[in-house]
């Protein structure tokens, strides 16, 4: 009878160290599936982290601080519930397999309540971690661009280079980009998603200037061979047509008065001064073109423009001055008609739908009345000065020209829409 009884209560032993081997079992699942959890709940944190920046980032990074110690506390339970009971010792009696048992279910049950707020807080971040992940689906595909334009770059500076262009500030500009190249490969987590793709974006743009400019290097090169052709040969022509304004000046000079032409006294001396820098800037720019100084050759076209331009306006000025004082001379009522003309319309438009004129606009248009009156009163004499009967003139037409567009400009700020 008593050895029946040991057959017994071995047997109820060994059932409850069964149920403590299945709670240890249950246990050891629970921190396992919490461990894997967090691990990839650090991963979506730290994806966010990479893209984000904002209050909302910084506080999953709070929250998740707070669930690691959590899980921290849990974890060290399940450890010390492990290690104090050895399971497999033959001599585990029934009371201490029961104790471990409770222990180990408490312990499954601390890291399953964890693991579930856990669950709860990787929900709550979903949002932000779909924004991220769409954000760093960009990062690769903008560093592929980045690069694949480095590359175009880099092969169109070769192309130039093998037809005998140095291309040189081209190259030292695409060598600028390198330091670029080398953060843009550290990557998003290292530097920020943001961060990564306005780099890759930068180092595209410049890449593909540099692509773009090389390409076209070899036909600016040529152009400006035959801009500066042009400009040589504009120059010549220049200096052939300045020679020309001092008769002019002597035929201004013979037949008007000085008030009429001593504003261009210098104009053959400046043209000539003009012509002369010119030609030495031309001079300038082929020996840069030869050399392959392209922005010097494009500053110093700019610049023999300018000086050609301001010839050309200076000659043409001593001749069409001559042309028209010699129109005004012969017919001084020509200028007056026209400029009566203006006033009158302008005077008609100022009397539509009134029976009386605003004084705004009478009193500038009977001013412009005396005026013409006067200028023409300042032609009698043995030595008129038409150029300033001309300028007069058309002063009276733009200050006539003014009332008109207050007259509409009033009219239409007032009609209905």
């Amino acid at each position: 009878m008593a050895t029946a009884s040991r057959r017994w209560f071995g047997g109820r032993d060994e059932s409850r160290r069964a149920e403590a081997q299945a709670a240890k079992d249950a246990a050891a699942a629970a921190f396992y599936a919490l461990d894997t959890a967090q691990r990839d709940l650090r991963i979506s944190v730290e994806t966010i982290v990479a893209v984000d920046s904002s209050p909302a980032a910084r506080q999953v990074v709070d929250g998740f601080a707070g669930l690691g110690r959590r899980i921290d506390e849990v974890s060290h339970a399940y450890i010390e519930a492990v290690d104090a009971h050895d399971l497999d010792r033959a001599e585990l009696d029934g009371a201490t397999a029961a104790r471990a048992k409770q222990e180990l279910d408490r312990a499954r049950g601390e890291l399953e309540r964890v693991g579930r707020e856990l669950e709860r807080f990787a929900q709550g971040l979903q949002p932000l971690l779909d924004r991220a992940e769409t954000q760093l689906a960009r990062v690769a595909p903008a560093r592929e661009r980045a690069k694949a334009a480095l590359r175009a770059a880099s092969d169109a500076l070769d192309a130039v280079r093998a037809s005998g262009l140095r291309a040189d500030e081209l190259a030292a500009r695409l060598a600028r980009l390198a330091p670029e190249l080398t953060l843009l490969n550290q990557g998003a987590g290292q530097h920020g998603v943001p961060e990564t793709i306005q780099r890759a974006e930068r180092i595209l743009r410049d890449a593909e200037a540099v692509r773009a400019e090389a390409e076209r290097l070899p036909e600016r090169a040529a152009e400006m061979g035959r801009r500066l052709v042009s400009l040589r040969t504009r120059a010549q022509a220049l200096r052939h047509r300045a020679d020309g304004v001092v008769p002019v000046l002597s035929e201004l000079r013979r037949r008007f008065s000085a008030a009429c032409w001593q504003d261009l006294q210098r104009v053959p001396e400046q043209a000539a001064r003009d012509v002369a820098q010119a030609e030495e800037r031309l001079r300038e720019a082929g020996t840069a073109l030869a050399e392959q100084r392209w922005a010097d050759v494009t500053s110093l076209i700019t610049t023999v423009r300018a000086l050609l331009d301001a010839v050309d306006d200076g000659v043409s000025a001593a001749q069409d001055r001559l042309a028209r004082l010699d129109a005004v001379a012969e017919d001084p009522e020509d200028e007056v008609r026209r400029t009566r003309f203006a006033i009158r319309d302008a005077q008609r438009l100022a009397m539509e739908g009134r029976s009386v004129p605003d004084p705004r606009h009478a009193g500038p248009l009977d001013e412009a009345v005396a005026r013409v009156d006067r200028a023409l009163a300042g032609l009698e004499g043995r030595h008129p000065d038409y150029w300033h009967f001309l300028q007069e003139m058309e002063g009276v037409r733009a200050a006539t020209a003014r009332v008109v567009g207050e007259i509409r400009a009033g009219r239409a700020s007032s009609s209905p829409m």
